[in-house]
């Protein structure tokens, strides 16, 4: 096995130490890199967004369960794929956390292939979502710079207005209008009105 994994990172949050050690044997000798936490809290903790990851985690768990961390998850916007560890009785709850983005479930006793190309697709949904993140974060990183008066003009910008009816929509006149319009093309890196458009229209896409 390389020094380095090949296949990229996988989290395992589980409570049950055996199924720790199992699935980190199992996914290491695949040339996955694997790090494993005995709770959702410390996973929490730990967890940085801006990895290209998987997680297996266990939908029952003493403390914070493991719909408790989807919808913490969610909550973060978080754009890491998710798959549940379930026993026979957790399958309705199983295919709730699927109904909220879950990529997919697992019973126990686990086959090993089926779960080794569950991680691979996984990771594959990971680096598409996390390219899709990473775009996010710039168009806001971008937008931040704008004063609440070039957020106001911006968004007429893009409603399609003109320059003299934003000037009268905001009580200002169109050479301040002017201004504010060349402000919020150096500042978002814009060239053209279409590229101004793309980066507004995309953070709202984002944000919908």
């Amino acid at each position: 096995m390389s020094l380095i994994p090949k296949k990229g990172t996988v989290y395992v949050v589980d409570d049950d130490e055996a199924v720790r050690d199992s699935l980190q044997w199992l996914l290491e000798g695949k040339d996955y890199r694997v790090r494993c936490f005995d709770s959702a809290e410390s996973f929490l903790s730990r967890y940085d967004p801006r990895e290209v990851v998987c997680l297996i985690v266990d939908i029952r768990m003493a403390g914070m369960t493991g719909l408790d961390l989807q919808d913490r998850l969610i909550e973060r916007k978080s754009p890491l794929p998710i798959v549940f560890i379930t026993g026979h009785g957790d399958v309705p709850m199983a295919v709730d956390t699927m109904k909220k983005g879950a990529l997919d479930f697992i019973q126990k006793p686990f086959n090993e292939d089926a779960l080794v190309n569950l991680v691979e697709r996984m990771l594959d949904v990971a680096r598409q979502s996390f390219a899709g993140y990473q775009q996010a974060a710039s168009r806001e990183a971008l937008l931040a710079k704008l004063t609440s008066r070039e957020a106001q003009v911006l968004e007429r910008i893009v409603a399609g207005r003109l320059n003299k009816q934003i000037a009268d929509d905001l009580g200002i006149s169109i050479k301040t209008v002017e201004a504010h319009r060349a402000n919020i093309m150096e500042k978002l890196g814009a060239n053209t009105v279409a590229d101004l458009l793309k980066i507004a229209l995309g953070q709202a896409a984002a944000k919908a």
